[in-house]
């Protein structure tokens, strides 16, 4: 037989025990270990068999699920020369010789202000140990955007192919990338570049495409690979396609 225990965190934090229905015993319970353990339990019921083993089980239970929190996380990051950053309600905008970019931190919980014109600190509150791992993330983003108005980046693509040769055109001043002759197929695939980014021949059989930021660079470069995905056969055997071959700065 199994009973409902609900357990009560009141002014005198008792066990109610209820067995079919009708209350049958009421006693206290220690309220210095119980309320340190689950202070935001309010009521919670679960059916368990009525004896000291399950009511010792449940209270591991309870323990098992608590997260650990560390109270503060603090990073900083260093702002390189010729570089100017501002912070305005978690939007970072990162001025530079080439250009401007502008992130948005919104969907983080953390505390973003300019410290001195040549530091910025990130401040984490009551984050869990997954939670942690923003802080880190927070500072590469701020330090790619940092590389990417000075220093620009760069990926390489080259074509491959055994028998048919891949025809890669340039159009719309590098705004977007056609791709003939894929597999001796007829049809002509067409690439749109994403914003802030440009593609440009390159050597024999190799394209670059180039930015400021780096997201969009590595996703314009994805799109030009993933356009020549061999569908239907053995990928093993039939290795053409568009692939990326290096990854650099537009100056070094």
């Amino acid at each position: 037989l199994t009973s409902m225990v609900t357990i009560s965190l009141g002014f005198d934090a008792s066990f109610v025990l209820w067995r079919r229905g009708f209350q049958v015993a009421t006693f206290s319970c220690l309220k210095e270990v119980l309320s340190p353990c689950v202070p935001a339990l309010s009521c919670y019921s679960v059916p368990l068999p009525l004896n000291f083993t399950s009511i010792h089980a449940f209270f591991c239970s309870c323990l098992q699920t608590t997260i650990m929190r560390q109270i503060q996380a603090t990073a900083f990051v260093d702002i390189i020369d010729d570089v100017t950053v501002t912070v305005s309600k978690k939007i970072v905008t990162v001025k530079g010789p080439r250009g401007q970019l502008v992130r948005s931190f919104k969907h983080i919980q953390a505390e973003m202000v300019m410290v001195s014109p040549k530091k910025m600190r990130i401040d984490f509150w009551w984050v869990s140990r997954k939670e942690l791992s923003s802080v880190r993330t927070c500072c590469s983003h701020v330090k790619n955007m940092m590389t990417g108005v000075t220093k620009g980046y760069l990926y390489k693509l080259k074509s491959v192919y055994a028998h048919f040769p891949i025809n890669v055109n340039i159009h719309d001043k590098g705004k977007s990338v056609e791709i003939r002759n894929f597999l001796g197929e007829k049809i002509i695939r067409k690439v749109p570049m994403y914003e802030g980014v440009t593609a440009k021949a390159g050597e024999k059989d190799e394209i670059t495409v180039e930015g400021n930021c780096i997201e969009m660079v590595s996703l314009s470069a994805a799109r030009i690979q993933q356009s020549t995905t061999v569908k239907n056969k053995d990928i093993r055997k039939f290795l053409d396609g568009v692939y990326v071959s290096e990854k650099t700065n537009i100056t070094e």
